[in-house]
């Protein structure tokens, strides 16, 4: 799909710890991380990339773009 058709995340849930639960799209959809998760790798979502950490579990990130304002963890949080 191309980028313009593609959805993009415009706002997150984090828990207590900061860490990020839950995304909604550009189009009002709530997604849950590991839906999110799913989106991201079948090419749905703009902008973000999935990897997998040290750990061995994988996780969504921004791509890099040099724009610290549009880093997941800067996106207004939602309720």
């Amino acid at each position: 799909m191309p980028n313009n058709e593609r959805e993009s995340f415009v706002a997150v849930q984090k828990n207590g710890d900061g860490d990020l639960t839950s995304f909604q799209t550009s189009t009002g959809r709530v997604l849950a991380y590991d839906q999110a998760l799913q989106e991201v790798q079948a090419g749905n979502i703009a902008g973000v990339n999935a990897f997998k950490g040290k750990d061995g579990e994988t996780y969504i990130r921004g791509d890099a773009d040099g724009d610290p304002t549009n880093n997941l963890d800067n996106l207004p949080t939602f309720s």
